[in-house]
């Protein structure tokens, strides 16, 4: 490996961070489990997805997904997993949707 210049990859273990994450409301789970749609934009489901990359450590990718259509509708690619992430994404989707109208 030395002779080649060939070097291993090292990932570092992902750990929690230790900010204050405050008071953590329980919402009622509106689809429970009913993910069928009959037509456009009458359900979304999101997800942040954790991106490990060599040179900047961890992103963080913001998804929203129409359940009729199956497409991502909107999605943001950030350094930090805050709720303007996530926000961005859902204005994205928001606008998108009401201009294809």
């Amino acid at each position: 490996m030395k002779d080649l210049n060939i070097r291993s990859i090292i990932v570092k273990k992902w750990r929690p961070s230790n900010f204050d994450k405050g008071i953590i409301q329980e919402r009622e789970n509106l689809l429970k489990r009913d993910f069928s749609t009959t037509r456009l934009n009458q359900k979304w489901v999101t997800d942040i997805t954790y991106i490990h990359t060599v040179e900047d450590d961890w992103w963080y990718l913001s998804s929203i997904q129409d359940l009729h259509s199956k497409k991502i509708i909107a999605w943001s690619f950030g350094k930090k997993m805050t709720t303007e992430l996530v926000l961005d994404t859902l204005n994205q989707a928001v606008q998108t949707q009401t201009m294809s109208k």
